[in-house]
């Protein structure tokens, strides 16, 4: 069972406050989050635009956390390197967006920065057997991605406990990480299912006081 400081929670920008945007990353900078979620949407891989790397650049300068820049984009291969110049720690890739993901990896690797491989709802784990020892994060989406505010995919649950076995089968060092629909009835199962890290949008920037729910989730 995990001690409560293992959980990394990771509030999304997505659903931040975009008029007074300083003001939500200086809340995160003085909670007990451990990264800050950025989803980088590009209408074409996902049926949404979130914001580029101006928005990215500029929190940098102002964060104190983990940036945790997640690429829902077709050719993420072309922007790897300027992603990584405007401060990424954590860079994640969708397997379904990468022909050659096993390259991909290497480069953000190269970079310096951890590498993560996210999967759509559909995609399954087994997938990721031949570069699981190559990068950092799994990520699995418990949502469609695209939209904050979703209804959780209850068949997540199984594919984290999944992801897990073929992590400790590998003797990867890998993480799990949730991302969509997370709040802490969700939150306290995918814990147990062996999530690791726990992305939160709507629940942690729609709740009323944010450092309280950001401390709730990291006591799962």
């Amino acid at each position: 069972m995990k001690t409560n400081n293992d959980i990394i929670v990771a509030p999304s920008l997505l659903s931040a406050d975009f008029a007074n945007l300083q003001k939500d990353v200086e809340m995160i900078n003085n909670s007990q989050a451990d990264w800050l979620h950025l989803d980088i949407m590009d209408g074409v891989f996902v049926p949404n635009i979130s914001f580029g790397m101006p928005v990215v650049g500029a929190v940098h300068k102002i964060c104190t956390k983990v940036l945790d820049v997640h690429l829902m984009i077709v050719e993420p291969d072309k922007f790897i390197d300027e992603f990584c110049k405007l401060g990424a720690d954590v860079l994640t890739v969708h397997y379904e967006a990468c022909p050659h993901l096993h390259r991909t990896i290497q480069r953000i690797k190269a970079l310096g920065m951890k590498a993560g491989v996210a999967l759509n709802p559909h995609t399954s784990v087994s997938l990721l057997e031949e570069v699981v020892n190559d990068i950092d994060v799994v990520m699995l989406m418990s949502v469609n991605p695209g939209f904050g505010g979703q209804k959780f995919i209850e068949n997540a649950l199984d594919k984290v406990s999944r992801a897990k076995e073929l992590i400790l089968k590998r003797n990867s060092s890998a993480i799990v990480e949730v991302d969509g629909g997370v709040n802490l009835s969700t939150g306290k199962q995918l814990v147990e299912a062996g999530a690791d890290a726990l992305v939160a949008g709507s629940f942690v920037f729609g709740s009323p006081n944010p450092v309280d729910t950001i401390q709730d989730l990291k006591k799962l």
